[in-house]
């Protein structure tokens, strides 16, 4: 199901760079670039990088922003909060809050892919507030409770 989201590309964002698309077609997720200058990421160094675009999500959806599996593996680079979600209220420049985990700098470069983003649905939620709880046959078990296997 296609949903249109509003794109604003704001001052930083190259006129020869295209919007963030799919790079297949059963890709989940667009990837979105840094639209900053050049930056040297020491190790455990948090950064907020500029993406130059924000977003109109429609009422009911969000954005999910995730780590890059390529970026997270061969170089370390990670996401400080995974996903992060963007609300649909939302309409400021979207940045990335990357974080170096590895053992030494790396250089994140203009234009390069740092974070892939996901539209998806949100449901809202209506509490019912109750004395018990249905029983299950897990009940209470915690972390690890269902065993390895």
């Amino acid at each position: 199901m296609d949903v249109v989201v509003h794109i604003h590309r704001l001052a930083g964002f190259p006129r020869d760079w295209e919007l963030p698309s799919y790079a297949t077609a059963g890709a989940a997720a667009v990837d979105l670039r840094n639209a900053g200058p050049d930056v040297l990421l020491e190790p455990m160094q948090r950064m907020l990088i500029p993406t130059a675009l924000a977003i109109a999500l429609p009422h009911g959806y969000e954005a999910q922003v995730r780590p890059r599996s390529g970026l997270s593996l061969k170089r370390g680079i990670g996401l400080v909060n995974s996903p992060g979600t963007i609300d649909s209220d939302y309409r400021g420049e979207l940045l990335i809050p990357v974080i170096n985990f590895d053992r030494g700098p790396q250089r994140i470069e203009h234009g390069e892919r740092i974070a892939q983003m996901v539209i998806a649905p949100v449901s809202r939620v209506s509490w019912r507030d109750v004395d018990v709880l249905p029983e299950t046959e897990r009940a209470d078990g915690g972390f690890g409770s269902t065993g390895t296997k």
